[in-house]
């Protein structure tokens, strides 16, 4: 059964001009310090770090209003087929418990200008 579905879309240069602008203290109140080092092996950080931005907010708009959860409770990792799948903590972790959330189905890509996540929560 679903139990919610969220989609987000980012553009790439808007996340380059907030790492740039604040640097260390926007990226540690975002991201996980993997999702940090993944991101900074790449070429170009900004494509990742902008689809697991919006993996971030798309998971946020599949839970509703229900719980108020931090950011970094949300963790975008790499299964070993190299599937992105969300990794909970905290507040997060309890509420998937409370309502019974037993999977996660993430997609994330992006092109040119853009990052996407889409994602369905499942019980």
């Amino acid at each position: 059964m679903i139990y919610g579905v969220g989609i987000d879309l980012v553009k790439i240069e808007r996340m380059k001009d907030v790492v740039d602008r604040w640097g260390r203290k926007f990226l540690e109140r975002v991201f996980t310090k993997n999702e940090i080092s993944y991101c900074y092996e790449k070429k170009n950080p900004y494509f990742s770090l902008a689809v697991r931005f919006a993996a971030k907010e798309a998971l946020i708009k599949a839970i509703g209003s229900e719980v108020s959860v931090s950011l970094t409770d949300i963790e975008v990792i790499n299964a070993a087929n190299g599937r992105p799948v969300i990794k909970t903590a905290g507040r997060l972790e309890k509420f998937f418990e409370e309502k019974k959330i037993k999977q996660t189905a993430l997609s994330l890509s992006h092109e040119k200008e853009y990052g996407i996540a889409c994602i369905v929560l499942e019980k």
